[in-house]
């Protein structure tokens, strides 16, 4: 259960998931619209009519209850992961400053940094004045798969889509807009692969690990890195256990090779999570 957090805090950390997911302006989100998918065919002459005067054929955005579940892309928003699984990342890390758990923050695959973000925000909300936040990622979207060793990303083809790919310079303007880009943030860029390894020698303990890689290797490569450096008491929250069975599998081997026997626990219909014991 989540150690009780000050009102000032808590309203802070409730307005900013809002503000991460665009929750809170999903009303006044719209999206392009595909003409190829018009009913009865994309009418004769529309596409050069709108584009000689300047306008766009757009949609309403998602459903209120598609983003609480991080259950959509959004266009706008710093997160995609939705309130659930936010909600899931303030009650590990709130935990584990109340227990005292030693360690920093660590995030592998940030995208726009959103979570990463409010990650930050919880240790300023809180009034920790030492821990640091980890923002690891490749800023060049997902690793093409390596067939041979992981054959279970192959059919996935994450790589081809454009849209995770966020570029470093923008995800630190992200933590700028929201104040909170500072000397507590480290950002890590590259594959895991050449990165983690690195890493785990340069971090001290991490008492709250979360994992958004959507790959086998991303995941896999996060987890023998990183997990070892895991405080006793401290999290391991994995975005895409429920979701992608590559990812379920990459947690299933680790754990089984590692000896892990901490329940796991779901948040939503992908998030997961397990405290070490």
């Amino acid at each position: 259960m989540r150690p009780p957090i000050p009102e000032p805090a808590a309203r802070y950390l409730e307005l900013l998931a809002g503000c991460l997911t665009r929750d809170l302006f999903i009303d006044e989100e719209v999206r392009n619209v595909d003409l190829a998918t018009w009913p009865g065919g994309e009418p004769v002459g529309l596409r050069s009519m709108l584009r000689a005067r300047g306008w766009r054929v757009v949609a309403p955005g998602a459903t209120r209850q598609a983003r609480s579940v991080g259950n959509d892309w959004p266009p706008h928003a710093e997160t995609m992961i939705g309130l659930a699984r936010l909600a899931n990342v303030l009650d590990c890390t709130s935990r584990a400053l109340a227990d005292g758990v030693p360690g920093d923050l660590v995030e592998t695959g940030v995208w726009r940094g959103g979570t990463s973000i409010y990650l930050r925000a919880i240790l300023a909300a809180l009034g920790d004045p030492d821990r640091r936040v980890w923002a690891c990622d490749s800023f060049e979207g997902l690793p093409e798969p390596d067939a041979v060793r992981y054959p279970q990303d192959v059919p996935m083809k994450l790589h081809t889509y454009s849209q995770l790919a966020v570029g470093l310079e923008e995800v630190k303007a992200n933590f700028a807009r929201y104040g909170l880009l500072d000397d507590r943030v480290r950002f890590v860029p590259g594959w895991f692969r050449d990165t983690l390894p690195a890493l785990s020698h340069e971090l001290g303990p991490i008492a709250v690990l979360r994992l958004d890689g959507d790959l086998y290797e991303s995941t896999i490569d996060a987890l023998a890195s990183l997990e070892p450096k895991v405080s006793p008491g401290g999290f391991v929250i994995v975005d895409d256990y429920g979701g992608i069975e590559a990812c379920r599998d990459a947690v299933s081997d680790y754990r089984a090779d590692a000896g892990i026997d901490a329940p796991i626990q779901a948040v939503d219909w992908t998030g997961a999570w397990w405290r070490k014991p």
